[in-house]
Formats: C-alpha cells, structure tokens, sequence
C-alpha cells in the first residue's frame, strides 16, 4: 500500500516531464547536433520561469531528476560492447587517459584559484574529460550535486560540444591529420557522442571514402568506460571527507562549553549518519551499468544482433531527456546565468588542454 501511494505521488510529475521529453526528442532528432537532452534541459528552464505552482508534480518531478536519470545510465551499458572497445581502444588508451588526467588537473586547479564550487568543478571537469551528459549524468548523484549545478555544468560541456563539432574538422584538415588521427582526435576531445558523430560526419563530408564515424564512435565508448573508475574514486572521497569531518566536530564537542555541546552532538550525529559505508560510497548503478555491458558484449558474441540492443539505446536516451527535463525545471535560470562566468572558463580551459593534450599524445606516439 505505501508503495502505491508513493507511486501516485511520483506519477503526475513522471508524466509531465515525459510529455516534455517527447517534443525535445523530436527535436534533437531534427537537429542531432543539439541533441534531445539539452533541448529538454532548455525547455525545462523555460517552462520553470512561468510555472512557479507545481505541488502535485514536485516529487515525480524529483523522482525523475534523480532515480530516472540512474536507469538511463545503466541502460547506456547496452550500448557497449567490450570487446570492441577492447580490440580498437587499446591503441587510444595513452591518449584517452592523458586527456582524461589533463582535463580532472585543470579542472581541480581552476577550482581552487577561482573558487568555483567543488561540485560544479567536478562535473564540468568529469563531463569534459570522459563523455559530456553522460558522464554528469553518472557523476551527479555520486557527489549528491544540486539540480542547478547539474544545469549548469550540462550548459558550459554543451557550449563546448558544439563549437568543438564545429571547428574541428576544419582544425584537423588544416593540421593534416590523417582520417585514423581524426578519429582518434574527435574520439579523445569531442565530449558527447552525438557531438563525435557530427564531428567525424563532417570530416567524411570532407574527406570522401573517409569512414571515421565508426573508429571515433568506438575510441568514444572506451573513454565511456572511464565513468565506473572515476565515479567510484568520488565516492570514496566523499566518504573520506565526511570522516574527517566526523572527527574535527568529535574534537570540537571535546573541548566545547556546555551552552554549544548540544548543538555540536547533533551535527556529529548527522556526520555519523553519513560516515563510511562501501554499499553507500560504491554507486551500484554504475556496477549495473557494467553488468549491461557484460551481457551485451556476451550476447554480440553469440552472435545476436546489435539491432536488438536499438530500443534499449533509444529508451536510455529518452530517460535522460527525461531527467535533463525534470533538471531544468528545478533549476532557477536568472541565478544560473548571473553565476555562469567562471564555469564557462572552466569549460574552455578544459576543451583547449584536452584537445592539445590528444594532438600532443598522437604527435609523441607516431600517429601524427
């Protein structure tokens, strides 16, 4: 019976932000470039400046923003199959890691000198190096970030996404980049799929008989495989803080005076509550995620269809408009654009040492 009321509750909101996923994913596909996801986080700020009453669709709302956005990255395991990624990533694997490494540096720096919020530094810096949405998608819940600043990190790595898309392939023509090198190129500093996929599109425009769509498109899904590291690291660290703050307040009810002991146990209390847990640090849809991959790479081998994985892929894909949708509508756009300069430098100081870092990492192994 609870889960049934808890389940009418979750519905109006579940629904609302579908029916507004719906019209973006036609959209996005109208416009690939953009993608469905950012049109749903757009529409979602839109729709949030006039619609301020949403008391029967708050926690659906909340629902989607959060569980719904977990399912959609498990379900991206589908859409991978290890084998390939093997067989093709091993020979992008230095560049991958360099890109990856050079962007959470920047990112971590910048977060300091600037004072940018460690959360919006984090998943700018994640959503950058690994794989743009995606990457935020899997990262947000790990961090326990705020809605707002998963907006605004999804806005600064979609600003970055297209005029990477853009540029580039103008960028390795003129560098004289071989169709491989391209590949390997939009594969490392592209961030998005979507956005490698235009990207090596164009360079095949460009290039007849070219074919690096498929080459970028797996160098793409190796760089995916950086979430499950990356996300379990966080969470440990996470955790790490919370114990080291467990222990600062435990020192500081030690020495307090009476008229402040109170206060100080209930905020030890707290941190207790949060304190080191493996189940609670490990984000588990992560390990489903690879579970996902597991079962595809199998199944591909036995000789199934990489069709039959089609709907899996297009539904993921649907639940994260669905959540960016659900985003946008907690976000407060007025504050989000007034506190969005520093993490646009982010962004862009992150984009040009990613590309620099790929171009020099092929320069040094010969593949340039």
């Amino acid at each position: 019976m609870i889960f049934l009321e808890k389940i009418k509750l979750y519905i109006p909101g579940i629904l609302v932000c579908a029916a507004i996923a719906l019209g973006c994913t036609f959209l996005g596909q109208a416009f690939p470039l953009i993608g469905g996801p950012v049109f749903g986080i757009l529409a979602g700020m839109a729709i949030a400046l006039v619609w301020k009453r949403r008391d029967r669709t708050s926690q659906g709302i909340t629902f989607t923003s959060k569980k719904i956005l977990q399912y959609a990255v498990i379900l991206l395991g589908f859409g991978l199959n290890l084998a390939e990624v093997v067989r093709v990533g091993a020979q992008s694997l230095p560049v991958i890691v360099s890109t990856i490494a050079t962007a959470l540096i920047v990112a971590f720096v910048l977060c300091k000198a600037l004072h940018i919020p460690e959360r919006i530094a984090t998943l700018v810096g994640v959503g950058s190096s690994i794989c743009g949405g995606s990457a935020i998608a899997a990262t947000a819940p790990v961090i326990k970030a705020r809605d707002e600043e998963v907006a605004q990190a999804i806005s600064v790595i979609f600003l970055f996404n297209v005029i990477a898309a853009l540029v580039f392939p103008t960028l390795g023509s003129v560098l004289g980049l071989s169709n491989e090198g391209f590949a390997l190129f939009a594969g490392t500093a592209v961030n998005d799929t979507s956005s490698v996929t235009a990207a090596a599109a164009a360079w095949d425009g460009m290039h007849p008989g070219a074919n690096t769509l498929d080459q970028a498109t797996i160098v793409k899904l190796t760089r995916t495989l950086a979430i499950i590291p990356i996300t379990f690291v966080l969470a440990l660290w996470g955790a790490h803080k919370v114990k080291k703050a467990h222990k600062q307040k435990r020192a500081e009810l030690a020495a307090a005076h009476e008229d402040r002991a109170a206060e100080l146990e209930g905020e030890v209390h707290e941190l207790h509550n949060e304190g080191f847990s493996l189940k609670r640090s490990f984000p588990l849809f992560i390990l489903y995620f690879l579970l996902a991959s597991l079962i595809t790479t199998i199944a591909l081998s036995c000789g199934v269809s990489a069709e039959a994985f089609a709907p899996i892929k297009t539904l993921s894909k649907f639940f994260i408009t669905m959540a960016m949708v659900a985003i946008g509508l907690n976000t407060d756009l007025v504050k989000l654009v007034k506190s969005g300069g520093k993490p646009i430098f982010l962004g862009f100081c992150c984009c040009l040492a990613i590309a620099g870092v790929s171009l020099g990492m092929q320069y040094m192994l010969g593949l340039w």
